[in-house]
């Protein structure tokens, strides 16, 4: 069965951190794009990062770049979201999410993507 289980989510002060888990299951990520994206109360969902499935080449947005890192331990079969000099806009649930493509480049994109987790609330507040 496959499954993804975010974990690592919770309350912050500014400039601080926090490392976001998901753990995967029924599926390898050799052969799975993983997405992080997240979604404030009436806001869309955006794209943070993501891992490509061939060589685990990483991308973020914008807004995070130089901040968030991501990774993946193939073995474990889990993927982390390091997340640095947090801001109260970075408040969101923050999701996992899984894509079953092999020959491209991994997108920020919700749309691509065909599996999700069920998120984790990461809050940034004084």
């Amino acid at each position: 069965q496959l499954q993804l289980v975010e974990s690592g989510g919770g309350l912050v002060q500014p400039g601080g951190s926090l490392r976001l888990s998901c753990e995967a299951s029924g599926f390898t990520l050799d052969s799975y794009a993983i997405g992080w994206f997240r979604q404030a109360p009436g806001k869309e969902r955006e794209g943070v990062s993501c891992i490509s499935s061939s060589d685990g080449s990483t991308y973020y947005s914008d807004s995070v770049k130089g901040r968030f890192t991501s990774s993946r331990d193939i073995a474990k079969n889990t993927v982390s979201l390091q997340m640095n000099s947090l801001k109260p806009e970075d408040t969101a649930v923050s999701y996992c999410a899984a894509d079953l493509i092999l020959f491209r480049t991994c997108m920020l994109s919700p749309y691509e993507y065909d599996y999700w987790g069920l998120g984790t609330q990461v809050t940034v507040s004084s």
